[in-house]
């Protein structure tokens, strides 16, 4: 059989028959593999812990007539091991890893970019970087970016007028100025569209300096911009840490103009987060992962 050689990230694994595993591979070259490890559940194996999740590894594979077969794997970065000694980087890097499969629709199909984004996603998360949550987000936008699906955060997405704009319309694709803005819309807060902005184009220190209350609307935005364009959520992102049970974002109403509710809705965020801090110092209850849009 053919052979190859290709560095990849490690997706996903399931059993096959009494001693083998099927290993979901996103690799720099030939895109999203599948691929036999023979043996690689025996002590024995000369595999070891190489072929887990998040694992950064250099391989070599046999071309089969559906699956190809790993005949050598090598670690070049050892990610996994940061993961899987924290939850919350754990399960970040599992919403990080199936978004990836998610988008990589078609076996083989090169995917470089979507490749060097989940590495450099990963290389982050284990450093500690940045807040974890951050970089998640900022995955998510970037990759939806690299599949054809980036937000507007300036000009309006549905007739490209200049912004900034107050409101953010998932299924139009971003902000949306006044003229084109559907009923039911998420108005944001500058801040938070400013956030979701440099989380996009990596501008990071505006993106560390930002204030939890805009990060929990900006994740609530990411997770229902993303789901709308998966058409269906993501099955790890309802695990991951996040700093409340929801995420609410608050609705236009009929007047676009009217400025005071979003000063009421400020001065009730602020109240409702101090006392969310308070009740749960130290912990971080589980996010729905759902963005919740709420009246």
């Amino acid at each position: 059989m053919p052979l190859y050689v290709d560095e990849a990230v490690v997706l996903r694994t399931h059993k096959l028959g009494e001693a083998d595993r099927i290993i979901t591979l996103l690799t720099r070259h030939h895109g999203r593999v599948r691929a036999v490890a023979k043996g690689v559940r025996r002590t024995t194996s000369r595999f070891g812990a190489r072929l887990e999740p998040c694992s950064y590894v250099e391989l070599q594979l046999a071309v089969g007539r559906s699956l190809d077969v790993i005949t050598q794997a090598e670690i070049r970065r050892p990610y996994a091991e940061a993961m899987y000694a924290d939850y919350g980087r754990y399960t970040t890097a599992a919403a990080m890893l199936e978004t990836a499969e998610r988008l990589t629709v078609e076996e083989r199909e090169p995917a470089t970019q979507h490749f060097l984004l989940l590495v450099a996603a990963l290389r982050s998360l284990a450093d500690g970087a940045h807040e974890p949550s951050l970089i998640l987000d900022s995955y998510l936008l970037r990759s939806m970016s690299v599949a054809g699906y980036a937000p507007s955060f300036d000009a309006c997405a549905r007739c490209g007028t200049g912004g900034p704009h107050r409101a953010f319309a998932v299924a139009a694709g971003g902000m949306i100025c006044a003229d084109c803005r559907p009923a039911g819309v998420a108005m944001p807060a500058p801040e938070t569209v400013g956030l979701l902005a440099a989380l996009l184009t990596g501008e990071w220190p505006v993106a560390d300096a930002s204030a939890d209350r805009h990060r929990r609307e900006a994740t609530g935005l990411v997770s229902a911009y993303l789901q709308w364009h998966l058409e269906r959520g993501l099955r790890s992102l309802p695990h991951v840490e996040r700093f409340e049970p929801e995420i609410r974002v608050r609705v236009a109403e009929d007047d676009p103009h009217d400025h005071s509710e979003h000063d009421d809705h400020e001065q009730h965020d602020h109240g409702r987060t101090s006392g969310t801090d308070e009740q749960h110092e130290g912990a971080f209850p589980h996010d729905t992962g759902r963005g919740v849009i709420s009246r």
